[in-house]
Order: structure tokens, then C-alpha cells, then sequence
């Protein structure tokens, strides 16, 4: 039977799956680009051609190899396809200080300086050696350019910093119109009782024990919004970039309230919050080059798979009716305009935390189960390599049988700021299409734990 064929059957015969593999055996092979080093990149360039999103992600939050190869990615992004900048799965204001250190301005003097706003769990996410070292190279490069807008920048996506982004927005006000600074007091303190448990207030709204703040924290934002001009004509620094840090955390302080207001609600609906904001900082990070440069801007995302594959193309998306930030990018800035990279591996060691807000350790990753695509991947071609799964470039055709028989679902693992052993296939492993999730899958065989900067915290 050819391999098409058997696609239609897989549902209906069990050894049809057998036979599947038996062909991807020797598809796989055939269609794998191997990889000598973490810098042999070149069928990545060749198929995502144009895009103006380019969406790198990694099957954990502690493998080395996956921050090293997204870094030297970006690195070719910046120096071939006029990259504007680079957008990571951090906070905004935490991240907002490294962005500053690679374009020249604050009182940092190195990249570990620059991380010093990386205060809670899980540190070690950017606090690490990769993350240092692309930072640096990425000051040096920004060196070269006199106009702030040469520069390649550096933002943060996610939106846990209530308070901190609260504090920032008060401290702007002060400097530019100490009324409306009195007004965000007023207004983001009625939250302050939470500071220490920004889950309590989900908690005491689910119990009617605290109304929502929901009116209070849109009202700053919708200040923040309308009187920019005005606020800009009194103070900011290098074109306005200080308004539209504070405006972006009057919106994060808006998004993260309905984060925890609802946190109690289960199911999707922080997840949804969560990657509807990190789209909305996306879209305003784009339109701002935009209005800047007046050119097409162009954007690297960093953050897990979870957030940077296609959810739709997983068990999370039928069950929960969960979305993520990938798709809401392909739904609304295209296809043909974006393109997303995944990680998989089979076994080595990862750097994770044993329980939420534990001290990370090195565990040793247990070899992928019999059924997930790490294990098919290992079996049919041990080692290093990646393969191309949908391309922009109309002169790269992928394989369609390839394509067709790894539509077939399998599990996928996916490991995050925690390491489950006792519990790793309901902890790690979710139904997949891997096809529809990634346009690259690249498979490093035997990973190695990411290297924390905080001494004694990987140990």
C-alpha cells in the first residue's frame, strides 16, 4: 500500500499504524536535513522566506540546545531579514530593562545587569548562560547604528507584573501630570490589599467577598491612551518610547486584572486572557516600528511550544477550546506572512523546577514514550536534524507523504517550568498533529540541561 493511501484506513485498522511507520522510516531519513552544528540553519532560511512574524519556540523551559539554536536563528534574522525586533515570553517591564541595555541607554553595564529584574520563579527561564550571551551580542551589533530605530529591540509579552506595571504607571504620571498620578494612586490601590496574592483576589471575587476592579483599572488605561500627546509634550525619552512603555503597563495592569479576577474559573480562560494579551503587545509593538520607521516591521517571538504551535492542531483546542498566541497570528496576520518553529527531543537532561516555586535542578529526561513523535523521530533517524513541513518560499516543496503520514496524531511532550516524573504522561504529553502545529520541526536526539546564572540553582 503507498503511503497516501494509508491515511484513510488509520482509523479503521490497527496495524495501518505500523505500516505508517514503516514508511516514515524511510521518509523521514530522506526528507531530514542533518545537523552538524547549532548554527547549520540554512533550510529554515530557505522556506521561510518573507515572513514578517517568525514564531521559534522550545519544548521545554530548561534545554540548552533550544535556547542556543533560537538564538542563532534571531542572530540571522537580525543580519539577513531586517529584523525589528525580538519578543519573548517575559514580562513587560522586566524585559523592558534589557531592551534599554541593547539600545545603549539606562546605567547597566553588562547583560547580567540587565536581568536583574528577573526577581521571581522561575528564574532561571531567562537568568541563564544562552540568554547572556545573546544579549551581548546584540548590544555590540546595536552599537553600530546612531538612530534608535536601526537598533534591533527587545520586549517582553506576558503580563504577571500587575503591581509592578501599577507602580511604573504612577511613577510616569508623577513626572508628567501629578494629577492624573493621584487619580492611577487612587484607582490601582483599591488592588493593593492583593500584593502578596494576586490569587486571593480571584478567590475573594469568586466568594463576593471583594467587588471587581475591573472599571477602576480601564479608566487608567483609557487616560493613559487619550492624553498621550498631552503627556508626551511634557516629558519621554527617544521618540516617545517612554510613553508607550507606561501605556503598555496601564494595558497589562487591565489584562492581569481579568488574569487573576478570573484565575478561579478553570478550564481555558486565563490560558485565552494570557494569549490574547501577548497578541495585543505584539500587534502595538508592530504598529509602533511601523509608525516610526514607516517601513514593514518584522518580529521574532521566543516562548514555549505551547504558546508558538498552532493550539488548534491539539487536544487542548477541542477539549477546552483553548487558543494561543501562534494561532491568533496565523488567523490574523496570515500564513503566508508568518512562520513557527518547534523542538522535539528524546531523552538527556533538562533543567526544571520539582514543584511550582522550588529551586530548579537538573533531572534526567526520561526517553520519550513508545507512541509520541520523539520517539518515531529517534527511531528513524538517531541523532541531530530538522525537516520542513509547510514552506513560504514557493521554490521549497515539502515532502506531502511526509506530511500526510505524520498528520496521523500522536503524543507530543512538552515540559515547562516543572518536571512531573511521577506523573510525566499526564503531566507532558498531549494528542498532536504535528504538521498542522509547526512549518519546521527541529529534532535534537539528546539534549542538555540549560545553565542557570544563580549559583547552586541547577545543582
Amino acid at each position: 500500500m503507498d503511503p497516501i493511501s494509508l491515511i484513510t484506513l488509520h482509523k479503521t485498522r490497527d496495524p495501518v499504524r505500523n505500516d505508517a511507520n514503516s514508511w516514515l522510516m524511510k521518509l523521514i531519513p530522506e526528507n531530514a536535513h542533518k545537523m552538524q552544528s547549532e548554527t547549520d540553519l540554512d533550510p529554515v532560511f530557505a522556506a521561510l522566506g518573507d515572513s514578517r512574524v517568525i514564531m521559534i519556540g522550545e519544548a521545554s523551559h530548561g534545554t540548552h540546545e533550544f535556547y542556543k539554536i533560537r538564538a542563532e536563528i534571531t542572530k540571522r534574522l537580525i543580519l539577513e531579514k531586517q529584523l525589528s525586533f525580538i519578543a519573548v515570553e517575559g514580562d513587560w517591564p522586566d524585559v523592558y530593562r534589557i531592551n534599554r541595555y541593547v539600545c545603549g541607554i539606562g546605567k547597566d553595564q553588562n547583560a547580567k545587569e540587565a536581568l536583574g529584574d528577573f526577581e521571581r520563579f522561575p528564574l532561571w527561564m531567562w537568568r541563564n548562560d544562552v540568554v547572556v550571551e545573546f544579549i551581548e551580542w546584540l548590544k555590540k551589533h546595536n552599537d553600530q547604528f546612531t538612530n534608535s530605530w536601526d537598533k534591533v529591540k527587545f520586549y517582553g509579552l506576558d503580563m504577571y507584573s500587575l503591581f509592578k506595571s501599577a507602580d511604573l504607571v504612577i511613577e510616569y504620571l508623577e513626572k508628567v501630570d501629578k494629577e492624573d498620578a493621584k487619580l492611577a494612586r487612587t484607582r490601582y490601590g483599591t488592588l493593593n490589599s492583593y500584593r502578596d496574592d494576586e490569587h486571593s483576589y480571584g478567590r475573594d471575587i469568586l466568594r463576593k467577598r471583594t467587588p471587581s476592579r475591573e472599571k477602576e483599572v480601564l479608566d487608567v488605561l483609557i487616560m493613559m491612551l487619550n492624553k498621550g500627546s498631552e503627556y508626551l509634550r511634557k516629558g519621554g525619552f527617544v521618540d516617545g518610547e517612554e510613553l508607550f512603555f507606561n501605556q503598555q503597563n496601564a494595558m497589562v495592569v487591565k489584562d492581569a486584572e481579568e488574569y487573576y479576577r478570573k484565575s478561579m474559573y478553570g478550564g481555558a480562560t486565563t490560558w485565552n486572557i494570557r494569549d490574547k494579551h501577548m497578541f495585543d503587545t505584539l500587534l502595538a509593538l508592530l504598529k509602533m516600528h511601523e509608525d516610526h520607521t514607516g517601513k514593514r516591521s518584522k518580529a521574532a517571538l521566543w516562548a514555549h511550544n505551547s504558546h508558538l504551535g498552532d493550539a488548534r492542531a491539539t487536544q487542548y483546542s477541542r477539549e477546552t477550546g483553548e487558543w494561543n498566541l501562534c494561532q491568533l497570528v496565523r488567523q490574523h496576520i496570515g500564513k503566508e506572512d508568518s512562520f513557527n518553529i518547534g523542538f522535539t527531543s528524546y531523552t538527556g537532561t533538562v533543567t526544571a523546577a520539582p514543584e511550582w516555586g522550588e529551586p530548579c535542578m537538573k533531572f534526567n529526561l526520561t526517553p520519550a514514550f513508545e507512541d509520541s513523535y520523539e520517539s518515531l523521530f529517534h527511531k528513524a533517524l538517531a541523532g541531530n536534524w530538522m525537516t520542513v513541513l509547510r514552506s513560504n518560499n514557493k521554490d521549497i516543496r515539502p515532502n506531502s507523504a511526509l506530511v500526510k503520514l505524520l498528520s496521523v496524531e500522536r503524543t507530543e511532550r512538552m515540559v515547562g517550568v516543572q518536571y512531573v516524573k511521577y506523573a510525566e504522561r499526564q503531566a507532558h504529553y498531549v494528542p498532536a498533529n504535528l504538521p498542522q502545529q509547526f512549518d519546521v520541526v527541529i529534532h535534537w536526539d539528546v539534549t542538555k540541561a540549560l545553565q542557570p546564572l544563580d549559583v547552586g540553582s541547577s545543582d
